[in-house]
């Protein structure tokens, strides 16, 4: 059994990690481990009610029926009768049975990502005093909880009252016959005693069995919830005879692209753009204009709908997806850690990485200094999603992580947002050198920083408006020039 569910959890999260960023970001982290932790469970309790239970019962059954034939057909015949009708009505019932508790699984997972979102947002919750709100909002998805077990649980006392029933009108069937074949001479006193004792032990059994079935149906509700959310087609795949990307240039292309999150609502339509190979470009823009699906496109955490995306004139559709991660080094405004050590943060980089490498690069992005000063060093653990660091320090590990990393086409979304003006300027010298000879995509919500950006790309609805450096695009008095005049503190108005 430890094997069985082994295998059945390892191959679920090895589909599930290949869902697409859509997947991952329409549904609850929380409630997807839990379906991860419902499908070994159940499928191992259903395989002990199969074996242990139900195929034993089964065996002793034609074993009490062949003893029954031996001693009277008739009550053989009773016996079988009356057996396929009991489990027939039992199956009838199984759909709705299933339904009802794969509801019920499905409120438990809700129930259970209410609770991991909670307080993955504790801090949110304390510093806006919510925390009866947070009570009262978890009461909600509890009540639907319990009101789902309670119309589960009573249609399964409903389908044992059925039961107890069918168990009597065996009997009376069985003990009606007996003392009609006493009377009339056919069934003997040893008769009598066998047939009686036969009916009470298989009634028993069959009391049993009905229960452990239904205990089956309440499982393969539970593991068709959990199958239903996490068994889904992939969206985003590598398709059929996919190549390993193979960068030596760096150049990208969006050749006539054409993209939108609904129909309804396209966001780029007929876009072509040429980022040379080695250009340093910046992307500014309002929330909205495009910026961030621009580079989810390079990406291929969304499919574009026309067109194509040429990496050095390869379709990334037509190669494989580790190997377009494995050229690409993004660093994200929003960084997110493993709850693992400072070590193991950084070498997710390059996982074959050496101690001295790791370090290396922590020197070169800055965080050597803070690390050294923590009791544990680079062995210390940084918490769920790295909540022991300041929002600074996990920025300077993600950029460790993109310099041990390497790859020759280099995306940052405002990553020195979050650093102090010393620390940023130490960090900007970094990441020119980490920008040598690297395509380079820049986020910007801070205009200053594309001061020597090769060519700045200014979007606005999904349409690149302006296109040049920052000295020609501010001489132009265009957009991008407004947006220069807008911007408040350095930044770009949300």
């Amino acid at each position: 059994m430890p094997r069985f569910r082994a295998h059945i959890r390892e191959t679920v999260f090895s589909y599930v990690q290949q869902h697409s960023h859509r997947y991952f970001s329409e549904r609850f982290a929380g409630k997807i481990a839990n379906k991860l932790s419902d499908l070994p469970n159940s499928a191992e309790r259903i395989v002990e009610i199969i074996c242990v239970n139900c195929i034993p019962i089964l065996f002793t059954m034609i074993l009490a029926v062949t003893l029954l034939w031996n001693a009277n057909p008739k009550f053989a015949a009773i016996m079988l009768v009356w057996f396929f009708l009991h489990m027939g009505a039992l199956f009838a019932f199984a759909p709705y049975c299933n339904r009802l508790f794969a509801d019920h699984a499905d409120a438990i997972s809700t129930l259970n990502g209410k609770v991991v979102d909670c307080f993955s947002n504790i801090m949110n919750v304390r510093l806006f005093a919510r925390i009866k709100f947070e009570k009262e909002y978890f009461a909600t998805y509890q009540n639907d909880e319990i009101k789902k077990a309670r119309k589960a649980l009573l249609y399964l006392e409903l389908m044992r009252v059925i039961q107890g029933l069918s168990g009597l009108f065996l009997i009376f069937m069985m003990l009606i016959t007996l003392i009609k074949g006493w009377q009339q001479g056919w069934v003997t006193i040893g008769d009598f005693s066998l047939i009686a004792i036969l009916s009470f032990n298989v009634l028993g059994m069959i009391w049993w069995l009905s229960f452990q079935i239904m205990q089956l149906f309440k499982e393969v509700g539970t593991l068709k919830a959990a199958l239903s959310l996490v068994v889904k087609p992939l969206d985003i795949i590598d398709t059929e005879g996919a190549q390993p990307l193979v960068v030596t240039k760096g150049e990208i292309k969006f050749d006539n692209v054409g993209f939108y999150y609904r129909k309804q609502n396209r966001l780029f339509e007929n876009k072509s753009v040429i980022i040379e190979a080695g250009e340093k470009v910046g992307l500014v823009g309002f929330s909205g204009a495009g910026k961030s699906t621009f580079v989810n496109l390079i990406l291929r955490f969304y499919d574009v709908d026309q067109g194509a995306i040429l990496i050095d004139g390869q379709n990334i559709k037509n190669v494989t997806l580790d190997s377009l991660y494995e050229n690409i080094a993004m660093i994200p405004q929003d960084t997110s850690l493993f709850h693992r050590t400072l070590m193991e943060n950084i070498r997710y980089g390059r996982t074959n990485a050496t101690d001295e490498e790791v370090i290396a690069a922590a020197k070169l992005a800055h965080c050597h200094e803070f690390i050294t000063k923590l009791p544990e060093a680079y062995s210390a653990l940084v918490g769920e999603r790295g909540v022991k660091l300041s929002t600074g320090q996990r920025q300077r590990i993600a950029i460790a992580r993109a310099i041990l990393k390497n790859a020759p086409i280099l995306i940052l979304d405002e990553a020195t947002a979050s650093l102090d003006s010393v620390t940023e300027q130490l960090i900007q010298e970094s990441l020119e050198k980490l920008m040598q000879n690297k395509t380079t995509i820049i986020i910007a919500h801070r205009l200053s920083t594309l001061a020597h950006m090769d060519r700045i790309l200014v979007f606005e609805n999904g349409h690149v408006v302006e296109s040049g450096t920052q000295a020609q695009l501010l001489s132009q008095d265009g957009h991008f020039a407004k947006l220069w005049k807008m911007q408040a503190g350095g930044f770009l108005p949300g």
